[in-house]
């Protein structure tokens, strides 16, 4: 009788033992399931909406001017650069009036992010529309034509073509300046 109770006793310990290996190697298997389909973009990305700048670029890499001088950043200022390589045309205008609506959809954080027509041509006019928008020019080689966000040390952080000037781009400006520490 002994024995039949050692018996099943043992029996219990190897089911035990065997449920404890089955529970870990299951867990091993998850999480390498996991980080590898993690690693290769299968389902999951990332928050932002628009593209990163790569290689990165920053404002020192272009000649930009506002009129006659070199653009200086503002401590603590954003930027949505819309650019262009020539006359701002339809989708360009379109972008250019869905980046004002944005501006001021930002309520509270507007007065931290400017707006600028970036074009490789002469210098413009101001247009009568837009009287907050930034007219520069400067050497654009490099760079596609779209909307861009320009952190306030000088970084192009985001690339949005000019059909996505809307909601994408409010997106991500608002979680970048809920986070950012500097601007």
């Amino acid at each position: 009788m002994n024995t039949e109770r050692a018996r099943s006793a043992q029996s219990k310990s190897r089911m035990h033992l065997m449920l404890i290996l089955v529970v870990a190697a299951a867990s091993l298997g998850g999480s390498y399931l996991v980080f590898f389909s993690a690693r290769d973009g299968g389902g999951w990305g990332t928050t932002n909406h628009g593209q990163f700048v790569a290689p990165a670029r920053i404002l020192g890499d272009f000649d930009i001017r506002a009129a006659s001088e070199p653009l200086a950043n503002e401590t603590g200022t954003w930027w949505l650069w819309v650019l262009t390589t020539a006359e701002c045309g339809g989708e360009c205008e379109r972008a250019l009036h869905q980046l004002r609506q944005l501006h001021i959809l930002l309520n509270k954080d507007a007065n931290r992010v400017r707006r600028a027509l970036v074009t490789d041509g002469g210098h413009q006019q101001p247009h009568p529309d837009y009287p907050e928008l930034l007219r520069l020019t400067g050497s654009l080689e490099g760079l596609a034509t779209g909307i861009y966000i320009v952190d306030p040390i000088g970084n192009l952080v985001l690339f949005y073509p000019l059909a996505d000037a809307g909601a994408p781009v409010l997106e991500d400006l608002k979680r970048l300046l809920k986070v950012s520490q500097i601007g």
